[in-house]
This record gives C-alpha cells, sequence and structure tokens, in this order.
C-alpha cells in the first residue's frame, strides 16, 4: 500500500460530515485503492460488493493502522524536536548567565584597576611636587649661597 521506507511522513485528515468521506493527505494510494474508492457504496451496483466490503473493511482497518503509526511517529518527532529545543534552550540560557557573570566580573576587574591607576597617578602627582617643592628650595639656598660667596 505505500512506501516500503522507515521515513516519516506528514500526514492530515479532512471530514465531510455532508457527504462522510474523509480525504486524507500525505498518504499514497495504489491505483486498486483509488478505483475500489470511486465505486458506488450501494451494493446492487457491483456482483462482488460482498468481496469488495470485506476485503475494503481489512484494508481500511490496515489504512487506518499505518496512518495511526504514522500519526504516532509524527507526534513522536514533535515531541523529540520540542525536548531537544526545551534542551538547547535551557543550555543556551545558562550560556547566556555564565557569559553576563563573567563579563560582570570582567567589568569590575576594569573598574578596580582603572581605580587603581587613577590613585596611582596621584601619588605620583603629590611626589612629582614635593620634588619640586625640594628642588626650589634647594635653588634658592644655592642662590642663596652664591649670591653669599660673591659678596665676600
Amino acid at each position: 500500500m505505500g512506501g516500503g521506507g522507515s521515513s516519516t511522513r506528514r500526514v492530515t485528515f479532512e471530514a465531510d460530515e455532508n457527504e462522510n468521506i474523509t480525504v486524507v493527505k500525505g498518504v499514497r494510494l495504489s491505483d486498486n485503492v483509488i478505483d475500489r474508492m470511486k465505486e458506488p457504496s450501494s451494493a446492487s451496483g457491483r456482483p462482488h460488493s460482498q468481496h469488495r466490503s470485506a476485503s475494503g473493511a481489512v484494508n481500511d482497518e490496515e489504512l487506518k493502522k499505518r496512518i495511526a503509526e504514522e500519526l504516532a511517529l509524527e507526534q513522536a518527532r514533535r515531541d523529540s524536536e520540542a525536548q531537544k529545543r526545551r534542551f538547547f534552550g535551557k543550555l543556551l540560557e545558562r550560556e547566556r548567565i555564565a557569559s553576563n557573570e563573567h563579563l560582570t566580573r570582567a567589568i569590575l576587574r576594569e573598574r578596580a584597576a582603572t581605580e587603581e591607576e587613577r590613585q596611582k597617578a596621584q601619588r605620583f602627582a603629590k611626589q612629582l611636587e614635593e620634588k619640586d617643592r625640594e628642588l626650589k628650595k634647594h635653588d634658592a639656598y644655592y642662590k642663596e649661597q652664591l649670591a653669599r660667596l660673591e659678596e665676600r
């Protein structure tokens, strides 16, 4: 009745309540099945309708079973995909949180290093000012000494 592969395929149903016809999309039907489907449903039109209805019932049951299996496979695939999405979503969220924490720590380290550099620069500026004052004192002292020596 259809392909012999193990691949899953999408199957959809539509029911027409007025004509009691079920439309199955995504299922291959043989020409024999299509011919039987085209036959009128009344038993008076065909002499072998008893045989056909019994065979049709078996084929209908088999078709329903295959369709149910296909639907179950499709649902299992969807569930598997949903589970994968949830798993990878959680993994992605954990990675994002870890990345944010790492970034926050790096920013804090950088701020601390910047503050340390600023304080170090202030200390050096004060030391430089002190040296400059000392040099000016020495300069003044030596100029005074030179002036005394020149007076003598």
